[in-house]
């Protein structure tokens, strides 16, 4: 099964890559999985302005960067995405990302880590709801970073993620269930 980790944010000096290189870590140890990092910074997608919407387009998108992306999107079975907390909300890099395509998306589970106020949690609430309109499943389990584990990530402490352990094991076997459950229903012609 092969999960992508998608990095959030494209700020110089961001946060987001070192969360999403640690749960790729931890993704990697689970005997099954192919797991890719992805940057958004790879993908410099214009701002969303197209008169179609992706949902309609059939996966044939204009832009040719937009047209890479749909392709490694399709690749996966299932995605963690990383989001700072921006205003009580997610990054509008990520929201861009998502909303260029559709059905690339489609009957895929989606994990959530955030940070910044209240561990992202505004973020996070904010992604369910699009991944929901995009038809994916987004998992009950989440990663709020809070400011002290934030302080110690930056600090470069030992062990920094490890009061995140508990709640990494469940949001990890969810994702993990969710990604065979719709593989299999996928590869059987679910609709």
């Amino acid at each position: 099964m092969k999960i992508q980790v998608i990095i959030g944010s494209v700020r110089p000096n961001r946060f987001a890559e070192k969360p999403a290189q640690w749960i790729a870590e931890e993704a990697r140890k689970r005997e099954g999985l192919d797991v890719e990092l992805l940057d958004l910074r790879d993908y410099p997608m214009p701002f969303f302005a197209e008169s179609m919407a992706p949902a309609r387009m059939q996966g044939k998108y204009p832009n040719e960067v937009v047209a890479q992306w749909a392709r490694k999107i399709t690749e996966a079975d299932g995605y963690i995405m990383v989001s700072p907390e921006y205003n009580h909300g997610y990054s509008a890099v990520l929201k861009n990302a998502l909303d260029h395509i559709y059905p690339e998306w489609n009957r895929k589970p989606v994990g959530f880590i955030g940070y910044g106020g209240v561990g992202g949690a505004r973020a996070i609430e904010q992604l369910r709801l699009v991944a929901i309109e995009l038809e994916m499943a987004p998992i009950r389990p989440a990663l709020h970073i809070p400011t002290d584990v934030y302080s110690a990530i930056t600090s470069g402490k030992p062990d920094a993620y490890a009061p995140l352990k508990a709640n990494t094991e469940r949001f990890l076997d969810q994702l993990v269930w969710w990604t065979r459950a719709l593989k299999t229903a996928r590869e059987q012609g679910g609709k």
